[in-house]
């Protein structure tokens, strides 16, 4: 039997279509190169867009000989083996080793020039060249001692296939660099490229798992800072934006128009990632954990945006409120035979006799004579039952009133969909905010009022004991109409 050995070969071409195809937009290999820098433990890096040249100039520890044999070590384990860096302590965010390759999806050369112990190291990749020889799989290296002596590495791109534009690639970097991280920033044609800031209401959270941490903020922001293209929640790994979350993912789809307003990060570096850094392992362990956080989270947004809603809605309810008690009053003093004892006072004159006026009558006062009275043994008080507690939600809302001399109070809370319209206890009028009629007359400030004035006139008119429904309809219609109608 004769036993022989196969090479394994791999075709030139194909690290060439890696670079091409493996990264879906150009303008991935400058988070690549700024990434790297970072990797590196620069604190500054300094970008220069030109129509035909894109310079990435870093300050790091930068690369010799041993260096840049590793750096082009396809698949490399190095950042792997090493994940934290020795300077800043900053957990690397390359793990694959190819990401170098994303610069040729835009150019077909590029220069790598780098600094390290008082000499330099340079190395071009020229695609004519290296496809020309096809035998040949070294690069040239040419190391020079400078008179400058500094650390860092410049990589400039030529023979650019399309043009980048400074606002894109400014947003790009600000969702997938670690721009907050200390001693490190980034400059775009000499402008320094900032983390992005929204105004809203924060959430922040923290989450432990079996794997690791999820952490970050989410933020609510106002109907006036929305911002279509930007709105989501970036799912970071590493400070680094993978994607923004889908709105499944998160238990947002019902939102409507205030998904816009959502924004904001979630740090989780313990998941896996695909290899072109895109997406995560859908089917891992670590995936199905993170979504089931990603749940609870939804539910916690919604319940902000609730609040910030019911927030609003009591704004306008207290004054609306106030300008329907007042209509009802005085259509109580116009209708006196329907108002409930106690709701109008009737005292000696003045300004306290209102029915005895409005009635054409004249103020009666009775006046007793002062009898003196035995004194009676003190019966033992009987204990008072305790009424019954109304449990609020944080969104509701409670206010009191005062008809004539009858106090009434008002609660608007959410009761469900399904609950009743109105609920009274005593003189307690629950008004519930997700009845589908209070949902819809909300929206309409026309017909808001008038829909208040008619849930409470009704209690009102329930109050007198009516002999027949017919009685209590039409009370209640002249009550409406005397307030309502000038």
């Amino acid at each position: 039997m004769e036993e022989k050995n196969i090479p394994i070969t791999v075709d030139k071409s194909h690290l060439i279509t890696i670079g091409q195809r493996l990264y879906a937009e150009s303008i991935e290999l400058i988070r690549e190169l700024v990434n790297n820098a970072y990797d590196a433990d620069a604190t500054e890096v300094k970008i220069f867009l030109k129509d035909d040249e894109i310079i990435v100039e870093d300050n790091g520890t930068g690369m010799d000989e041993t260096g840049l044999k590793q750096f082009f070590n396809i698949g490399s384990t190095l950042k792997k083996e090493n994940p934290v860096t020795p300077k800043f302590q900053r957990r690397r965010i390359g793990e694959f080793g190819i990401g170098k390759f994303a610069v040729l999806s835009a150019c077909d050369y590029f220069e790598i020039i780098s600094f390290k112990n008082g000499k330099s190291y340079q190395v071009i990749f020229d695609k004519e060249e290296w496809e020309r020889d096809n035998e040949r799989w070294h690069l040239p290296l040419k190391i020079t001692s400078p008179f400058e002596k500094k650390e860092g590495t410049k990589v400039i791109l030529k023979k650019l296939r399309k043009k980048f534009s400074p606002e894109i690639v400014e947003r790009r970097l600000q969702e997938s660099v670690p721009l907050g991280a200390p001693h490190f920033n980034v400059f775009l044609n000499d402008k320094k490229i900032r983390a992005k800031y929204i105004a809203g209401r924060k959430i922040p959270f923290l989450e432990g798992t079996k794997f690791g941490l999820i952490h970050g903020e989410i933020i609510i922001a106002p109907l006036s800072e929305i911002k279509l293209d930007e709105a989501g929640v970036e799912i970071k790994v590493k400070q680094v934006t993978i994607r923004k979350a889908t709105p499944e993912e998160i238990g947002l789809m019902d939102l409507g128009k205030d998904l816009a307003r959502i924004y904001g990060e979630i740090n989780a570096d313990f998941l896996p990632i695909t290899s072109d850094r895109t997406n995560f392992l859908l089917d891992s362990e670590e995936y199905s954990v993170f979504k089931q956080i990603l749940q609870t989270l939804g539910k916690r947004i919604k319940d902000e945006l609730r609040n910030i809603a019911d927030k609003k809605e009591n704004i306008k309810a207290s004054r609306t409120l106030k300008e329907v008690i007042s209509r009802i009053e005085k259509a109580l003093l116009l209708n006196p035979d329907f108002a409930p004892e106690g709701t109008i006072p009737v005292g000696e004159g003045g300004k306290g006799d209102i029915l005895a006026k409005k009635s054409g009558e004249k103020a009666r006062t009775e006046i007793s004579e002062k009898k003196e009275i035995p004194l009676k043994k003190e019966k033992k008080k009987k204990r008072r039952k305790r009424p019954k507690v109304t449990l609020l939600t944080p969104q509701a809302m409670v206010k009191h009133y005062r008809i004539g001399n009858m106090g009434i109070s008002i609660h608007f809370d959410h009761f469900g969909k399904d609950a009743p319209e109105i609920i009274t206890r005593g003189n307690l009028i629950e008004i519930n905010r997700d009845h589908p009629l209070y949902q819809k007359e909300k929206e309409n400030p026309k017909t808001y009022a008038r829909y208040l004035a008619r849930i409470i006139t009704q209690e009102i008119i329930l109050k007198t004991n009516p002999s027949t429904p017919r009685q209590a309809f039409l009370r209640q219609a002249k009550l409406l109409k005397d307030a309502f109608v000038e």
